[in-house]
């Protein structure tokens, strides 16, 4: 983020799915059959969040936050964006908004399907 004002930074999400799946997969490979039913598990759940749009893993983080904050309100709250604010220091109000509102679309999505 060098050379950007606090205004323009943006919130990046990194995933490593496709190594975590790799993992997965070579363990199952060498798996005693005891192992192999979590093992196969937890491939078909890595497999869920590879899947997942960007947009579906920032709600997912931000929800997580949210939860761990005891804020069961809307996603968008004055309430809610303090406490995202609080969960990950340095992040702009702008960020906090931004993540809030894709949050609160991701989830009136899931409540709509």
């Amino acid at each position: 983020m060098f050379g950007l004002t606090k205004r323009d930074a943006r919130t990046i999400f990194v995933r490593d799915s496709d190594g975590v799946t790799a993992a997965l997969r070579e363990a199952l490979a060498e798996a005693p059959p005891e192992e192999r039913p979590g093992l196969e598990r937890a491939l078909e759940i890595a497999g869920g969040v590879c899947s997942s749009s960007e947009a579906e893993t920032q709600a997912r983080w931000v929800r997580a936050h949210l939860d761990a904050a005891a804020v069961t309100g809307p996603a968008d709250s004055v309430t809610a964006i303090k406490a995202l604010r609080e969960a990950a220091p340095g992040m702009s109000l702008l960020a906090a908004v931004e993540l809030a509102r894709t949050t609160r679309t991701v989830e009136d999505a899931r409540g709509a399907a």
